[in-house]
């Protein structure tokens, strides 16, 4: 019985510890996703690269979908594409 609860609270203290970490690497990526969409804004990015502006910022917006919805391993995966969007769009535009 003492074996069957130490393993429960070891599977619960490593589920709590990986949804952390998703936590805290969407917020992260979500971050620098803002970040660099400004600076494709700033450079021009809405006329010179509509298509790798708009991705980054669809990819963006559904980011913070997801993250609203707790799903963080899904917005940290589209706060990626939306950085890698908006970096293509940079190299681009300057």
């Amino acid at each position: 019985m003492v074996k069957r609860f130490t393993f429960l609270v070891l599977l619960l203290s490593f589920v709590l510890l990986a949804s952390g970490c998703y936590y805290n690497q969407a917020k992260m990526e979500m971050k620098n996703a803002d970040q660099l969409l400004s600076q494709l804004k700033n450079a021009g990015g809405q006329q010179k690269v509509p298509y790798e502006y708009t991705s980054a910022e669809k990819f963006l917006e559904v980011s913070r979908m997801e993250f609203d919805e707790y799903d963080y391993k899904a917005a940290r995966d589209f706060a990626t594409r939306s950085k890698s969007a908006a970096q293509a769009g940079l190299a681009q535009a300057k």
